[in-house]
């Protein structure tokens, strides 16, 4: 008796998450857990919480804004060549 195997088309493309991709979903988490984390602070320091949750609502929209420009002009692996670049020396002295 033969045996039938589905053939997985996607497992060598990127993961992408409402249009991030690769190390920017990663970011997006990272950046809003910070932003949990500072409202829960702003909110045991005693700021009322409609202050509070503008502020949140504010830098996280900004950083969601940063990150999505960021995924939007290098691409997937694009801010890391960057990095990387930005470390070789121009020259190497002897």
């Amino acid at each position: 008796m033969s045996s039938v195997y589905h053939i997985q088309k996607h497992i060598e493309k990127p993961v992408v998450f409402k249009g991030f991709s690769g190390q920017y979903i990663w970011w997006l988490g990272i950046g809003l857990t910070i932003c949990l984390l500072l409202f829960a602070l702003l909110y045991l320091v005693g700021l009322p919480m409609l202050v509070c949750v503008l502020i949140v609502f504010v830098l996280a929209g900004a950083w969601v804004w940063y990150v999505a420009t960021r995924s939007k002009q290098y691409g997937e692996h694009g801010m890391m060549k960057k990095m990387a670049a930005g470390a070789v020396p121009k020259w190497v002295k002897a």
